[in-house]
């Protein structure tokens, strides 16, 4: 079996063109919707979100000058981002799925920053996990429910000063700003707006917490129209594909 190292070197890599492609396009769709919105492109991070992609994908995104990554799942994202370290790439890992407290200490030796903190008890899993496993403190993202339905991840507005808290009194988090995912039922532009007043809020208070992450493959031009700095891409660039390759 071949090793990622030597998959990478192979000539004539088909799937590099591939990505390049798509990239280009993620790329003009991001400067015709900040256009659009009166704002500069380069106020918006596009996050590759790799779940259920090899490795040897976040490399050659980070060839091609993508290097803020996201991933779902701990189970997957661990040895990828051990994978992508041993041959040398440098990216920014960032945690974007639904965060057990089982997983803060694994999720708090590879990622940069976690999108996902929504409750109280887990920003103090993560704070102990931080503490433990870190040098630097962890960035960190408040997940808000936009409709309060909590179910589906996202703390309530109501419950979003306690989560704040506990995330700012812990020394070894860093609270960076909100994330939220556009409920079914709602535009995203109704959705991502009422994010953005709940972030221009928590700047008030917290001047360091500028992260706005908000908007995926199908609705980041609302995104952007509403002052999303991070835009989470998934099958816009990577394409639609099932399992690992």
């Amino acid at each position: 079996m071949s090793t990622l190292r030597e998959d990478l070197d192979a000539g004539g890599d088909p799937r590099l063109a591939e990505l390049s492609a798509s990239l280009a396009a993620v790329r003009e769709r991001i400067a015709e919707g900040a256009r659009a919105a009166g704002r500069d492109p380069a106020e918006a991070t596009l996050i590759a979100v790799t779940k259920t992609y090899p490795a040897a994908d976040v490399v050659r995104l980070a060839r091609l000058g993508v290097t803020d990554i996201g991933e779902n799942r701990d189970q997957e994202a661990a040895p990828k981002a051990a994978e992508t370290a041993a041959v040398g790439a440098s990216v920014r890992w960032h945690f974007v799925g639904r965060l057990q407290r089982n997983k803060c200490r694994s999720v708090a030796r590879y990622a940069d920053v976690v999108h996902t903190v929504d409750s109280v008890r887990l920003a103090g899993a993560l704070a102990a996990a931080a503490a433990t496993e870190r040098v630097e403190p962890l960035e960190v993202l408040v997940q808000v429910s936009i409709d309060d339905d909590e179910s589906r991840g996202g703390i309530s507005q109501a419950g979003l000063p306690a989560v704040v808290a506990a995330v700012v009194t812990a020394s070894s988090l860093r609270l960076r700003g909100v994330m939220a995912v556009a409920p079914m039922s709602w535009s995203p532009t109704e959705a991502f707006g009422q994010l953005a007043d709940i972030a221009s809020r928590l700047r008030a208070e917290h001047p360091a917490a500028t992260m706005v992450s908000a908007g995926m493959s199908g609705d980041l031009e609302a995104a952007l129209a509403c002052g999303a700095t991070h835009l989470r891409i998934g099958s816009a660039l990577l394409g639609k594909r099932d399992s690992l390759r």
